[in-house]
């Protein structure tokens, strides 16, 4: 299957943050740039930084296998590898996790690792990985 690369748009309150967090820490390239917005490539999918004005609000959340999951988040699924080493990269990084890299389902169908963590702005991002793929969308 050939998938295409997605675009998202979100919000931020600090662009230089935002930069620095996204090229430095998540390892991302950068693209176009404007006076209040920043492309980035994000695993091959282009992401845009877009400034507002004023505070976020608290994001709600779900409870999801004991955790406080932010309903609002978005991320990428990498493989384990990748998984592995960008929470290690992150653990180098001194980044905070709503929720630390764990295996969420243990031992049941969707079994798969997962962690949660803020951008500079309060966007919530998830990374996960499954030991197979074809693990991803089994019921």
């Amino acid at each position: 299957m050939n998938i295409r690369p997605f675009h998202v748009a979100f919000p931020v309150t600090d662009l230089e943050a935002t930069r620095t967090f996204y090229a430095n820490v998540l390892g991302c390239k950068i693209g176009r740039s404007a006076e209040r917005w920043i492309d980035f490539d994000f695993y091959h999918h282009q992401i845009s930084a877009h400034l507002v004005d004023g505070p976020r609000p608290k994001p709600a959340t779900n409870h999801v296998d004991g955790k406080d999951v932010p309903v609002l988040h978005w991320g990428v699924i990498l493989t384990m590898q990748q998984w592995n080493e960008l929470a290690e990269r992150l653990t180098r990084h001194g980044v905070s996790f709503i929720i630390e890299p764990y295996i969420r389902f243990k031992g049941e169908v969707g079994e798969q690792a997962t962690m949660f963590f803020l951008d500079p702005s309060g966007n919530a991002l998830e990374f996960k990985a499954f030991a197979n793929d074809a693990s991803i969308f089994a019921t």
